[in-house]
């Protein structure tokens, strides 16, 4: 099979990290969400089965298909609204699925039709740019950071990847994971008593639709995740080459969205949300690190939606080995295995000095994680740039003619 003669050693360990970062930063929201609409432990063990086939089978299918990195993931800003609306309504699961559907059903409207791709499409590279580098520059950030509370963690990290990007670049951040495992497992900062192995099954909620749940939670759902998460993902896109101004297409984004909200709509039942593209774990898997071959960097997105899919499947033992990494190393590998993309989204993103302050403006507002009208800082950095280039480039009076 191709798939095989194409994978290498870093391309896996990119698809292993982009689940490492994306999952364990963010389970802990989706379990309060499922919480809040008091589900049952075994509810929430269908949650992340549902999730995690569903993640899997939108990432590994379309990469195959395409032979490009499609990356799929939860919404994070999604299952962050859930869990407060859920609390604050007190609405049953039923309703929440019945959300779940709504939402779904809009994403699906807005993939089939191509109205959000063409919005995307009239966003300047610049600002595109400075978005996805305003996203991903918190993970850099934190990796850091982390050194507040891991010193000694972070510091064998960056000189490990330092060095390998000196000597070995292609598996700086394999070379890097494997260090700080190493490290950590000597330390005996491995929590595995968190890991328990069973297999998790589907639980069938029959959904149920009211107005108060289609105000409250299906249309802020579908707000966050387009807006808070799809928004980005086509950032992160267009930055790696992918989009529609490459040689072949590129990644046909209306399908792909049309695919989550099907997919989405078909597994609302057992607990997934909201599917979306993903822009962070899309980032690691999208980049140079992932595979010098950029033809060949599907088999990181696959890798990524295997091991989504085994998540799936085991749910609450993988959950555990997933877990019982050190926070600081989770953090401390984003930022190091992200560094690459940061850096060419801020030079694609000041390359052009007539976009330049617009894409500052860009980058800072989405950096700065302000939170609107329960929207992201990704939605307000790129309104807030598109004002900005709006203001300098057509609100100019015209010049006055020679004499």
């Amino acid at each position: 099979m191709q798939f095989f003669k194409d994978l290498n050693l870093s391309a896996f360990t990119a698809g292993f990290v982009a689940v490492l970062v994306g999952f364990t930063s963010s389970v802990a929201i989706v379990f309060q969400a499922a919480l809040a609409f008091n589900a049952t432990p075994a509810e929430i063990a269908s949650w992340m089965w549902a999730l995690g086939i569903g993640m899997g089978l939108c990432s590994v299918i379309p990469s195959l298909w395409l032979k490009k990195p499609v990356m799929v993931a939860w919404s994070t800003p999604g299952a962050a609204v859930l869990a407060t609306a859920g609390l604050a309504g007190g609405f049953s699961m039923g309703e929440a699925v019945g959300a779940f559907m709504a939402s779904a059903a809009l994403i699906t409207l807005f993939g089939v039709t191509g109205w959000f791709e063409k919005v995307m499409n009239r966003i300047p590279v610049a600002i595109a740019s400075a978005l996805l580098a305003g996203v991903l520059a918190r993970f850099g950030m934190q990796a850091f950071a982390a050194a507040q509370t891991a010193l000694p963690l972070v510091l064998v990290m960056l000189a490990t990847y330092l060095l390998a990007k000196r000597l070995l670049p292609r598996y700086a951040v394999v070379l890097t994971l494997l260090g700080a495992i190493v490290y950590v497992a000597v330390r005996g900062q491995l929590t595995w008593s968190e890991v328990t192995f069973s297999f998790a099954a589907p639980v069938l909620v029959m959904p149920k639709f009211t107005l108060a749940a289609i105000v409250s939670l299906a249309i802020p759902l579908f707000v966050v995740t387009m807006a808070s998460q799809n928004l980005p993902g086509v950032a992160a896109i267009r930055a790696a080459g992918y989009g529609p101004d490459a040689a072949d297409g590129g990644i046909p984004v209306s399908k792909v969205i049309t695919l989550t909200g099907v997919v989405t709509l078909l597994l609302a039942p057992f607990g997934a949300f909201a599917l979306n593209l993903s822009a962070i774990t899309a980032a690691i898997c999208m980049g140079e690190e992932a595979h010098e071959d950029a033809g060949k960097r599907y088999t990181a997105a696959v890798s990524c939606g295997a091991i989504y899919i085994v998540i799936g499947i085991f749910g609450a033992a993988i959950t555990g080995v997933l877990t019982a990494f050190p926070r600081e190393l989770v953090v401390a590998i984003a930022g190091l295995a992200l560094l690459g993309t940061i850096g060419s989204g801020l030079a694609a993103a000041v390359k052009d000095e007539a976009h330049r302050e617009a894409a500052l403006i860009t980058f800072l507002v989405t950096l700065s994680g302000v939170v609107i009208a329960g929207v992201g800082s990704a939605f307000w950095g790129v309104v807030a740039g598109a004002l900005a280039l709006f203001v300098q480039q057509y609100a100019k009076p015209a010049a006055s003619p020679a004499p």
